[in-house]
Protein backbone atom coordinates (compact mmCIF):
# COMPACT_ATOMS: atom_id res chain seq x y z
CA UNK A 1 0.00 0.00 0.00
CA UNK A 2 1.01 3.62 -0.54
CA UNK A 3 -0.52 6.22 1.75
CA UNK A 4 1.43 9.25 0.51
CA UNK A 5 3.72 10.48 -2.23
CA UNK A 6 6.84 12.42 -1.22
CA UNK A 7 9.30 14.30 -3.38
CA UNK A 8 11.63 11.30 -3.42
CA UNK A 9 8.82 9.02 -4.54
CA UNK A 10 7.76 11.52 -7.21
CA UNK A 11 11.26 11.47 -8.68
CA UNK A 12 11.08 7.68 -8.99
CA UNK A 13 7.67 8.00 -10.63
CA UNK A 14 9.04 10.46 -13.23
CA UNK A 15 12.02 8.21 -14.00
CA UNK A 16 9.68 5.27 -14.53
CA UNK A 17 7.32 7.35 -16.66
CA UNK A 18 10.20 8.37 -18.95
CA UNK A 19 11.39 4.79 -19.24
CA UNK A 20 7.90 3.48 -19.96
CA UNK A 21 7.15 5.88 -22.81
CA UNK A 22 10.66 5.47 -24.25
CA UNK A 23 10.18 1.70 -24.32
CA UNK A 24 6.86 1.99 -26.15
CA UNK A 25 7.52 5.02 -28.34
CA UNK A 26 7.76 3.05 -31.59
CA UNK A 27 4.46 1.35 -30.86
CA UNK A 28 2.90 4.78 -30.27
CA UNK A 29 4.48 6.16 -33.44
CA UNK A 30 2.92 3.36 -35.46
CA UNK A 31 -0.58 4.47 -34.45
CA UNK A 32 -0.28 7.28 -36.98
CA UNK A 33 -3.42 7.87 -39.04
CA UNK A 34 -1.74 8.40 -42.40
CA UNK A 35 0.64 5.72 -43.75
CA UNK A 36 3.27 8.45 -44.08
CA UNK A 37 6.53 8.11 -42.12
CA UNK A 38 5.61 10.93 -39.74
CA UNK A 39 4.12 9.10 -36.78
CA UNK A 40 6.14 10.83 -34.11
CA UNK A 41 3.70 11.06 -31.19
CA UNK A 42 5.65 8.48 -29.20
CA UNK A 43 8.96 10.16 -29.91
CA UNK A 44 7.63 13.59 -28.92
CA UNK A 45 6.13 12.31 -25.68
CA UNK A 46 9.31 10.39 -24.89
CA UNK A 47 11.56 13.39 -25.45
CA UNK A 48 9.23 15.60 -23.42
CA UNK A 49 9.05 13.14 -20.52
CA UNK A 50 12.79 12.59 -20.81
CA UNK A 51 13.34 16.29 -20.13
CA UNK A 52 11.50 15.81 -16.84
CA UNK A 53 13.62 12.80 -15.93
CA UNK A 54 16.79 14.75 -16.68
CA UNK A 55 15.61 17.50 -14.34
CA UNK A 56 14.95 14.96 -11.61
CA UNK A 57 18.55 13.74 -11.81
CA UNK A 58 19.74 17.24 -10.90
CA UNK A 59 16.98 18.08 -8.40
CA UNK A 60 18.00 18.21 -4.75
CA UNK A 61 14.61 19.32 -3.40
CA UNK A 62 12.64 16.90 -1.24
CA UNK A 63 9.26 18.59 -0.83
CA UNK A 64 6.74 17.14 -3.26
CA UNK A 65 5.46 20.54 -4.35
CA UNK A 66 8.89 21.79 -5.34
CA UNK A 67 9.85 18.55 -7.12
CA UNK A 68 6.58 18.55 -9.04
CA UNK A 69 7.19 22.18 -10.03
CA UNK A 70 10.68 21.36 -11.31
CA UNK A 71 9.22 18.51 -13.33
CA UNK A 72 6.54 20.72 -14.86
CA UNK A 73 9.04 23.46 -15.75
CA UNK A 74 11.33 20.94 -17.44
CA UNK A 75 8.48 19.41 -19.42
CA UNK A 76 7.30 22.84 -20.53
CA UNK A 77 10.70 23.74 -21.94
CA UNK A 78 11.28 20.26 -23.37
CA UNK A 79 7.81 19.91 -24.91
CA UNK A 80 7.83 18.71 -28.52
CA UNK A 81 4.85 18.53 -30.82
CA UNK A 82 1.22 18.87 -29.82
CA UNK A 83 1.29 15.67 -27.78
CA UNK A 84 4.33 16.83 -25.82
CA UNK A 85 2.85 20.25 -25.15
CA UNK A 86 -0.40 18.76 -23.86
CA UNK A 87 1.57 16.34 -21.70
CA UNK A 88 3.51 19.26 -20.21
CA UNK A 89 0.24 21.09 -19.50
CA UNK A 90 -1.15 18.05 -17.65
CA UNK A 91 1.93 18.04 -15.42
CA UNK A 92 1.83 21.82 -15.01
CA UNK A 93 -1.73 21.79 -13.69
CA UNK A 94 -0.89 18.89 -11.39
CA UNK A 95 2.15 20.73 -10.03
CA UNK A 96 0.13 23.89 -9.31
CA UNK A 97 -2.23 21.85 -7.13
CA UNK A 98 0.71 20.28 -5.28
CA UNK A 99 2.56 23.59 -4.90
CA UNK A 100 2.58 23.78 -1.09
CA UNK A 101 2.66 20.04 -0.36
CA UNK A 102 5.49 18.33 1.47
CA UNK A 103 3.71 15.08 0.59
CA UNK A 104 0.26 14.16 -0.74
CA UNK A 105 -2.36 11.53 0.05
CA UNK A 106 -4.69 9.76 -2.38
CA UNK A 107 -7.37 12.45 -2.41
CA UNK A 108 -4.81 15.20 -3.03
CA UNK A 109 -3.16 13.30 -5.87
CA UNK A 110 -6.54 12.62 -7.48
CA UNK A 111 -7.48 16.30 -7.24
CA UNK A 112 -4.10 17.27 -8.69
CA UNK A 113 -4.66 15.01 -11.70
CA UNK A 114 -8.02 16.68 -12.21
CA UNK A 115 -6.43 20.14 -12.09
CA UNK A 116 -3.88 18.97 -14.64
CA UNK A 117 -6.68 18.04 -17.04
CA UNK A 118 -8.38 21.39 -16.51
CA UNK A 119 -5.13 23.20 -17.29
CA UNK A 120 -4.74 21.27 -20.53
CA UNK A 121 -8.30 21.93 -21.66
CA UNK A 122 -7.97 25.66 -20.88
CA UNK A 123 -4.79 26.00 -22.89
CA UNK A 124 -5.89 24.12 -26.01
CA UNK A 125 -7.75 26.58 -28.23
CA UNK A 126 -10.07 23.98 -29.77
CA UNK A 127 -10.13 20.84 -27.60
CA UNK A 128 -10.89 17.68 -29.57
CA UNK A 129 -12.50 14.71 -27.87
CA UNK A 130 -11.25 11.24 -28.62
CA UNK A 131 -7.69 12.31 -27.85
CA UNK A 132 -5.26 12.38 -24.91
CA UNK A 133 -7.53 15.05 -23.41
CA UNK A 134 -10.46 12.65 -23.20
CA UNK A 135 -8.35 9.79 -21.86
CA UNK A 136 -6.69 11.90 -19.16
CA UNK A 137 -10.00 13.51 -18.16
CA UNK A 138 -11.89 10.26 -17.66
CA UNK A 139 -8.92 8.72 -15.84
CA UNK A 140 -8.77 11.71 -13.46
CA UNK A 141 -12.51 11.62 -12.86
CA UNK A 142 -12.26 7.97 -11.81
CA UNK A 143 -9.33 8.76 -9.53
CA UNK A 144 -11.36 11.45 -7.77
CA UNK A 145 -14.34 9.11 -7.41
CA UNK A 146 -12.32 6.22 -5.96
CA UNK A 147 -10.32 8.51 -3.65
CA UNK A 148 -13.53 9.43 -1.84
CA UNK A 149 -13.51 5.99 -0.15
CA UNK A 150 -10.00 4.64 -0.77
CA UNK A 151 -6.78 5.89 0.87
CA UNK A 152 -4.32 3.65 -0.99
CA UNK A 153 -2.79 5.70 -3.80
CA UNK A 154 -1.92 2.61 -5.83
CA UNK A 155 -5.55 1.52 -5.78
CA UNK A 156 -6.72 5.00 -6.78
CA UNK A 157 -4.27 5.36 -9.67
CA UNK A 158 -4.88 1.79 -10.85
CA UNK A 159 -8.59 2.58 -11.06
CA UNK A 160 -7.70 5.68 -13.07
CA UNK A 161 -5.54 3.59 -15.39
CA UNK A 162 -8.34 1.08 -15.98
CA UNK A 163 -10.81 3.88 -16.71
CA UNK A 164 -8.25 5.38 -19.05
CA UNK A 165 -8.01 2.18 -21.07
CA UNK A 166 -11.79 2.07 -21.41
CA UNK A 167 -11.70 5.66 -22.64
CA UNK A 168 -8.82 4.85 -24.99
CA UNK A 169 -10.78 2.04 -26.63
CA UNK A 170 -13.64 4.49 -27.20
CA UNK A 171 -11.48 7.16 -28.87
CA UNK A 172 -12.00 5.37 -32.17
CA UNK A 173 -15.74 6.12 -31.86
CA UNK A 174 -15.37 9.71 -30.64
CA UNK A 175 -12.87 10.91 -33.22
CA UNK A 176 -14.00 10.63 -36.88
CA UNK A 177 -10.41 10.70 -38.16
CA UNK A 178 -9.44 7.78 -35.94
CA UNK A 179 -12.58 5.90 -36.95
CA UNK A 180 -11.76 6.23 -40.63
CA UNK A 181 -8.26 4.92 -40.00
CA UNK A 182 -9.38 2.20 -37.60
CA UNK A 183 -6.92 3.09 -34.82
CA UNK A 184 -7.06 4.35 -31.25
CA UNK A 185 -5.51 7.66 -30.21
CA UNK A 186 -1.72 7.57 -30.00
CA UNK A 187 -1.39 10.37 -27.42
CA UNK A 188 -3.96 8.76 -25.16
CA UNK A 189 -2.13 5.45 -25.22
CA UNK A 190 1.17 7.17 -24.53
CA UNK A 191 -0.35 8.91 -21.52
CA UNK A 192 -1.50 5.58 -20.11
CA UNK A 193 1.97 4.08 -20.49
CA UNK A 194 3.28 7.06 -18.50
CA UNK A 195 0.64 6.59 -15.80
CA UNK A 196 1.38 2.85 -15.65
CA UNK A 197 5.09 3.56 -15.21
CA UNK A 198 4.35 5.89 -12.32
CA UNK A 199 2.16 3.29 -10.63
CA UNK A 200 4.94 0.72 -10.98
CA UNK A 201 7.28 3.08 -9.14
CA UNK A 202 4.81 3.16 -6.24
CA UNK A 203 4.99 -0.64 -6.18
CA UNK A 204 8.75 -0.48 -5.89
CA UNK A 205 9.56 -1.40 -9.49
CA UNK A 206 12.34 0.36 -11.39
CA UNK A 207 11.82 0.43 -15.13
CA UNK A 208 14.59 0.81 -17.67
CA UNK A 209 14.94 0.78 -21.42
CA UNK A 210 17.49 -1.01 -23.56
CA UNK A 211 20.91 0.18 -22.46
CA UNK A 212 19.61 1.12 -19.00
CA UNK A 213 18.91 4.76 -19.86
CA UNK A 214 15.68 6.03 -18.36
CA UNK A 215 15.95 9.40 -20.09
CA UNK A 216 14.59 9.59 -23.63
CA UNK A 217 17.31 9.92 -26.27
CA UNK A 218 17.31 12.81 -28.70
CA UNK A 219 17.01 10.79 -31.94
CA UNK A 220 13.61 10.76 -33.64
CA UNK A 221 12.25 7.65 -35.33
CA UNK A 222 10.20 9.32 -38.08
CA UNK A 223 7.26 12.40 -38.04
CA UNK A 224 -3.97 25.12 -33.48
CA UNK A 225 -3.29 28.24 -32.44
CA UNK A 226 -4.39 31.16 -34.60
CA UNK A 227 -2.72 34.52 -34.07
CA UNK A 228 -5.43 36.24 -36.11
CA UNK A 229 -5.00 39.69 -37.62
CA UNK A 230 -3.20 42.12 -35.34
CA UNK A 231 -5.01 45.39 -36.05
CA UNK A 232 -4.83 47.08 -32.64
CA UNK A 233 -2.82 50.14 -31.67
CA UNK A 234 -1.89 49.62 -28.01
CA UNK A 235 0.30 46.88 -26.57
CA UNK A 236 -0.81 46.60 -22.94
CA UNK A 237 1.04 44.54 -20.34
CA UNK A 238 0.26 44.43 -16.64
CA UNK A 239 0.48 42.36 -13.49
CA UNK A 240 -2.43 42.30 -11.06
CA UNK A 241 -2.37 40.79 -7.58
CA UNK A 242 -5.01 38.13 -7.01
CA UNK A 243 -7.28 39.65 -4.38
CA UNK A 244 -10.60 38.27 -5.58
CA UNK A 245 -11.93 34.78 -6.13
CA UNK A 246 -12.79 35.51 -9.75
CA UNK A 247 -11.57 32.95 -12.28
CA UNK A 248 -8.81 34.35 -14.56
CA UNK A 249 -10.47 32.53 -17.46
CA UNK A 250 -13.21 35.19 -17.30
CA UNK A 251 -10.53 37.85 -17.78
CA UNK A 252 -9.15 35.90 -20.73
CA UNK A 253 -12.61 35.82 -22.33
CA UNK A 254 -12.99 39.56 -21.70
CA UNK A 255 -9.66 40.26 -23.41
CA UNK A 256 -10.39 37.95 -26.35
CA UNK A 257 -13.50 40.00 -27.08
CA UNK A 258 -11.58 43.29 -27.13
CA UNK A 259 -8.18 42.52 -28.58
CA UNK A 260 -5.74 39.88 -29.77
CA UNK A 261 -2.28 38.46 -29.00
CA UNK A 262 -3.74 37.61 -25.60
CA UNK A 263 -1.49 35.87 -23.07
CA UNK A 264 -2.79 35.28 -19.53
CA UNK A 265 -0.50 33.51 -17.05
CA UNK A 266 -1.61 33.09 -13.45
CA UNK A 267 -0.60 31.48 -10.19
CA UNK A 268 -1.85 31.75 -6.64
CA UNK A 269 -0.57 35.31 -6.17
CA UNK A 270 -0.64 37.20 -9.48
CA UNK A 271 -2.12 37.35 -12.96
CA UNK A 272 0.22 38.47 -15.74
CA UNK A 273 -1.39 39.76 -18.94
CA UNK A 274 -0.29 40.78 -22.43
CA UNK A 275 -2.86 42.04 -24.95
CA UNK A 276 -3.11 44.21 -28.06
CA UNK A 277 -6.22 46.40 -28.08
CA UNK A 278 -7.68 49.81 -28.81
CA UNK A 279 -9.11 50.16 -25.27
CA UNK A 280 -6.31 49.98 -22.69
CA UNK A 281 -8.34 52.04 -20.20
CA UNK A 282 -11.32 49.66 -20.38
CA UNK A 283 -9.02 46.67 -19.98
CA UNK A 284 -7.23 48.09 -16.93
CA UNK A 285 -10.56 48.97 -15.32
CA UNK A 286 -11.65 45.35 -15.69
CA UNK A 287 -8.30 44.14 -14.35
CA UNK A 288 -8.85 46.15 -11.16
CA UNK A 289 -11.84 43.91 -10.35
CA UNK A 290 -9.32 41.08 -9.80
CA UNK A 291 -6.98 43.02 -7.51
CA UNK A 292 -4.46 45.84 -7.34
CA UNK A 293 -2.31 46.62 -10.36
CA UNK A 294 1.33 45.91 -9.51
CA UNK A 295 2.81 47.07 -12.82
CA UNK A 296 1.50 48.50 -16.09
CA UNK A 297 3.11 49.14 -19.47
CA UNK A 298 1.21 50.59 -22.44
CA UNK A 299 2.89 51.23 -25.78
CA UNK A 300 1.49 52.79 -28.94
CA UNK A 301 2.82 50.33 -31.48
CA UNK A 302 2.41 52.68 -34.43
CA UNK A 303 4.33 55.46 -32.72
CA UNK A 304 6.87 52.95 -31.52
CA UNK A 305 7.45 51.84 -35.09
CA UNK A 306 8.11 55.43 -36.21
CA UNK A 307 10.53 55.96 -33.33
CA UNK A 308 12.39 52.79 -34.20
CA UNK A 309 12.84 53.91 -37.79
CA UNK A 310 14.36 57.15 -36.51
CA UNK A 311 16.56 55.25 -34.08
CA UNK A 312 17.68 52.88 -36.81
CA UNK A 313 18.71 55.82 -39.01
CA UNK A 314 20.64 57.36 -36.11
CA UNK A 315 22.27 54.02 -35.44
CA UNK A 316 23.48 53.71 -39.01
CA UNK A 317 25.08 57.14 -38.66
CA UNK A 318 26.47 57.14 -35.12
CA UNK A 319 26.85 53.65 -33.70
CA UNK A 320 29.66 51.12 -34.10
CA UNK A 321 29.22 48.41 -36.73
CA UNK A 322 28.92 45.71 -34.07
CA UNK A 323 25.60 47.19 -32.91
CA UNK A 324 24.12 47.63 -36.37
CA UNK A 325 22.87 44.02 -36.42
CA UNK A 326 20.06 44.97 -34.01
CA UNK A 327 16.81 45.58 -35.88
CA UNK A 328 13.07 45.94 -35.47
CA UNK A 329 12.10 42.51 -36.77
CA UNK A 330 13.76 39.14 -36.69
CA UNK A 331 12.69 35.77 -38.05
CA UNK A 332 13.15 32.20 -36.85
CA UNK A 333 12.13 29.35 -39.13
CA UNK A 334 11.84 25.60 -38.58
CA UNK A 335 12.83 23.39 -41.50
CA UNK A 336 14.99 20.44 -42.44
CA UNK A 337 17.19 19.82 -45.45
CA UNK A 338 20.22 21.87 -46.53
CA UNK A 339 18.36 23.33 -49.51
CA UNK A 340 15.39 24.36 -47.38
CA UNK A 341 17.70 26.02 -44.88
CA UNK A 342 19.36 27.99 -47.68
CA UNK A 343 15.94 29.14 -48.93
CA UNK A 344 14.95 30.54 -45.55
CA UNK A 345 18.35 32.15 -45.01
CA UNK A 346 18.07 33.82 -48.41
CA UNK A 347 14.66 35.14 -47.37
CA UNK A 348 16.20 36.74 -44.29
CA UNK A 349 15.75 34.20 -41.50
CA UNK A 350 18.01 35.06 -38.57
CA UNK A 351 17.71 31.64 -36.98
CA UNK A 352 17.14 28.19 -38.46
CA UNK A 353 15.92 25.33 -36.29
CA UNK A 354 16.54 21.95 -37.84
CA UNK A 355 13.31 20.04 -37.49
CA UNK A 356 9.89 19.41 -38.88
CA UNK A 357 8.46 16.08 -39.92
CA UNK A 358 9.95 13.35 -37.70
CA UNK A 359 12.03 15.90 -35.76
CA UNK A 360 9.80 18.28 -33.81
CA UNK A 361 11.94 20.79 -31.90
CA UNK A 362 11.20 21.47 -28.26
CA UNK A 363 9.90 24.71 -26.81
CA UNK A 364 13.37 25.26 -25.36
CA UNK A 365 14.98 24.77 -28.80
CA UNK A 366 12.68 27.42 -30.25
CA UNK A 367 13.17 29.75 -27.29
CA UNK A 368 16.97 29.53 -27.62
CA UNK A 369 16.87 30.67 -31.26
CA UNK A 370 14.47 33.48 -30.39
CA UNK A 371 16.77 34.78 -27.66
CA UNK A 372 19.76 34.64 -30.02
CA UNK A 373 17.98 36.79 -32.61
CA UNK A 374 19.08 40.42 -32.38
CA UNK A 375 15.71 42.06 -32.84
CA UNK A 376 13.01 43.44 -30.57
CA UNK A 377 10.19 41.54 -32.27
CA UNK A 378 10.77 38.02 -33.51
CA UNK A 379 8.45 36.26 -35.92
CA UNK A 380 8.48 32.47 -35.63
CA UNK A 381 7.54 30.27 -38.58
CA UNK A 382 6.86 26.68 -37.33
CA UNK A 383 6.17 25.37 -40.87
CA UNK A 384 4.51 22.29 -39.42
CA UNK A 385 1.14 22.02 -37.70
CA UNK A 386 2.65 19.82 -35.00
CA UNK A 387 5.14 22.52 -33.99
CA UNK A 388 2.78 25.49 -33.62
CA UNK A 389 1.84 24.67 -30.01
CA UNK A 390 5.48 24.27 -28.94
CA UNK A 391 6.31 27.61 -30.58
CA UNK A 392 3.37 29.29 -28.85
CA UNK A 393 4.58 28.00 -25.48
CA UNK A 394 7.81 29.97 -26.03
CA UNK A 395 5.98 33.32 -26.28
CA UNK A 396 5.57 34.05 -22.53
CA UNK A 397 9.01 32.59 -21.77
CA UNK A 398 10.95 34.97 -24.02
CA UNK A 399 12.42 38.33 -23.03
CA UNK A 400 11.49 39.55 -26.52
CA UNK A 401 8.19 40.20 -28.20
CA UNK A 402 7.38 37.00 -30.08
CA UNK A 403 4.70 36.53 -32.72
CA UNK A 404 4.03 33.02 -34.02
CA UNK A 405 2.96 33.01 -37.64
CA UNK A 406 0.98 29.73 -37.83
CA UNK A 407 2.53 28.29 -40.98
CA UNK A 408 1.67 24.61 -41.21
CA UNK A 409 3.86 23.73 -44.21
CA UNK A 410 7.15 24.80 -45.76
CA UNK A 411 5.43 26.53 -48.72
CA UNK A 412 3.28 28.52 -46.30
CA UNK A 413 6.39 29.59 -44.40
CA UNK A 414 8.19 30.61 -47.58
CA UNK A 415 5.21 32.65 -48.79
CA UNK A 416 4.82 34.30 -45.39
CA UNK A 417 8.49 35.30 -45.24
CA UNK A 418 8.28 36.72 -48.77
CA UNK A 419 5.48 38.97 -47.47
CA UNK A 420 7.52 40.27 -44.51
CA UNK A 421 8.56 43.88 -45.14
CA UNK A 422 10.89 45.41 -42.50
CA UNK A 423 9.76 48.94 -43.43
CA UNK A 424 6.11 48.33 -42.61
CA UNK A 425 4.13 48.39 -39.38
CA UNK A 426 3.92 45.18 -37.38
CA UNK A 427 0.17 44.83 -37.78
CA UNK A 428 0.41 45.34 -41.53
CA UNK A 429 3.12 42.69 -41.73
CA UNK A 430 1.12 40.17 -39.73
CA UNK A 431 -1.90 40.72 -41.94
CA UNK A 432 0.21 40.34 -45.10
CA UNK A 433 1.86 37.15 -43.85
CA UNK A 434 -1.46 35.67 -42.76
CA UNK A 435 -2.95 36.41 -46.17
CA UNK A 436 0.10 34.84 -47.84
CA UNK A 437 -0.40 31.63 -45.87
CA UNK A 438 -4.03 31.43 -46.94
CA UNK A 439 -3.14 31.94 -50.62
CA UNK A 440 -0.76 28.99 -50.97
CA UNK A 441 -1.62 25.31 -51.44
CA UNK A 442 0.80 22.57 -50.42
CA UNK A 443 1.16 19.24 -52.18
CA UNK A 444 3.57 16.45 -51.31
CA UNK A 445 4.78 13.16 -52.75
CA UNK A 446 6.27 10.51 -50.49
CA UNK A 447 6.36 6.74 -50.02
CA UNK A 448 4.06 4.73 -47.78
CA UNK A 449 5.91 3.64 -44.66
CA UNK A 450 3.60 0.67 -44.01
CA UNK A 451 0.51 -1.16 -45.15
CA UNK A 452 -2.64 0.71 -44.21
CA UNK A 453 -6.30 1.31 -44.99
CA UNK A 454 -7.45 4.91 -45.24
CA UNK A 455 -10.82 6.17 -46.51
CA UNK A 456 -11.50 2.68 -47.80
CA UNK A 457 -8.26 2.57 -49.80
CA UNK A 458 -5.78 -0.25 -49.40
CA UNK A 459 -2.30 1.26 -49.24
CA UNK A 460 0.81 -0.86 -49.51
CA UNK A 461 4.23 -0.20 -48.08
CA UNK A 462 6.53 1.39 -50.64
CA UNK A 463 3.79 2.89 -52.84
CA UNK A 464 3.94 6.51 -53.90
CA UNK A 465 1.50 8.72 -52.03
CA UNK A 466 0.11 11.99 -53.38
CA UNK A 467 -1.05 14.38 -50.64
CA UNK A 468 -2.81 17.73 -51.05
CA UNK A 469 -2.91 19.62 -47.77
CA UNK A 470 -4.12 16.90 -45.36
CA UNK A 471 -5.94 14.80 -47.95
CA UNK A 472 -4.75 11.68 -49.75
CA UNK A 473 -5.22 12.13 -53.51
CA UNK A 474 -3.84 8.80 -54.79
CA UNK A 475 -1.57 5.90 -53.89
CA UNK A 476 0.03 3.57 -56.42
CA UNK A 477 3.37 2.30 -57.72
CA UNK A 478 3.43 4.54 -60.80
CA UNK A 479 4.90 8.01 -60.24
CA UNK A 480 3.49 9.32 -63.54
CA UNK A 481 -0.05 8.50 -62.40
CA UNK A 482 0.66 10.05 -59.00
CA UNK A 483 2.02 13.23 -60.57
CA UNK A 484 -0.91 13.55 -63.01
CA UNK A 485 -3.50 13.09 -60.25
CA UNK A 486 -1.82 15.59 -57.95
CA UNK A 487 -1.29 18.25 -60.62
CA UNK A 488 -4.91 17.84 -61.80
CA UNK A 489 -6.07 18.58 -58.25
CA UNK A 490 -3.83 21.66 -58.11
CA UNK A 491 -5.23 22.88 -61.44
CA UNK A 492 -8.64 23.44 -59.84
CA UNK A 493 -7.44 26.78 -58.43
CA UNK A 494 -5.47 27.83 -61.56
CA UNK A 495 -2.18 28.63 -59.81
CA UNK A 496 0.11 31.22 -61.38
CA UNK A 497 3.29 30.08 -59.65
CA UNK A 498 4.43 26.53 -58.87
CA UNK A 499 7.60 25.77 -56.90
CA UNK A 500 8.90 22.23 -56.51
CA UNK A 501 11.27 21.47 -53.63
CA UNK A 502 13.10 18.21 -54.35
CA UNK A 503 13.90 15.87 -51.48
CA UNK A 504 17.19 14.25 -50.55
CA UNK A 505 16.32 10.97 -52.27
CA UNK A 506 14.44 12.30 -55.31
CA UNK A 507 16.10 11.06 -58.52
CA UNK A 508 16.54 13.06 -61.72
CA UNK A 509 14.12 10.72 -63.49
CA UNK A 510 11.45 11.23 -60.81
CA UNK A 511 11.95 14.99 -60.97
CA UNK A 512 11.59 14.99 -64.76
CA UNK A 513 8.35 12.98 -64.46
CA UNK A 514 6.84 15.52 -62.08
CA UNK A 515 8.12 18.44 -64.16
CA UNK A 516 6.47 17.01 -67.28
CA UNK A 517 3.11 16.58 -65.51
CA UNK A 518 3.17 20.18 -64.27
CA UNK A 519 4.11 21.54 -67.70
CA UNK A 520 1.38 19.48 -69.39
CA UNK A 521 -1.47 20.44 -67.05
CA UNK A 522 -0.35 23.80 -65.69
CA UNK A 523 1.38 25.14 -68.77
CA UNK A 524 0.52 28.75 -68.01
CA UNK A 525 2.00 28.62 -64.51
CA UNK A 526 5.55 29.79 -63.87
CA UNK A 527 7.44 26.75 -62.57
CA UNK A 528 10.59 26.72 -60.45
CA UNK A 529 12.45 23.64 -59.24
CA UNK A 530 14.60 24.10 -56.12
CA UNK A 531 16.72 21.57 -54.25
CA UNK A 532 15.25 21.24 -50.78
CA UNK A 533 17.11 18.21 -49.52
CA UNK A 534 14.25 17.39 -47.15
CA UNK A 535 13.87 13.85 -45.79
CA UNK A 536 10.57 11.92 -45.83
CA UNK A 537 9.04 13.75 -48.81
CA UNK A 538 10.46 13.29 -52.30
CA UNK A 539 8.71 16.45 -53.42
CA UNK A 540 7.08 19.37 -51.63
CA UNK A 541 5.09 21.52 -54.05
CA UNK A 542 3.92 25.09 -53.54
CA UNK A 543 1.07 26.41 -55.72
CA UNK A 544 -0.07 30.03 -55.60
Amino acid sequence: MAQQITGVVWKAMVFNAAAAIETHKTEINNLNVFPVPDGDTGTNMSLTMGAGAKAMKAADAEALGRVAELTANALLRGARGNSGVILSLLFRGTAKHLKDCEAADAATIAAALSDGVEAAYRAVMKPTEGTILTVSRLAAEEAVRVAETESDIITVLTAALEAGYVALANTIELNPVLKKAGVIDAGGKGYLYILDGMIRALRGETLSVEGGDTVARAAADFSDFDTGDITFTYCTEFIVSRQSARDPSALRAFLDARGDSVVVVDDDEIIKVHVHSNEPGVILTEALTYGQLLSVKIENMREQHTEKLVQAEEARTNLPAAVLSDKQYGAVAVCTGSGMEDVFRDLGADGIITGGQTMNPSTEDILAKIEQTQAETVFVFPNNKNIIMAATQAVPLSSKKVIVIPSKTIPQGVSAMLALDPTLDEAVNVEAMTNAIEAVRTAQITLAARDSVFDGRDIREGEYLALLEDSLVLSCNNLADIADALVTSLAETSPEFVTVFTGEDATATETDTLRAAIKSTLGNAEMTVVYGGQPVYKFVISAE
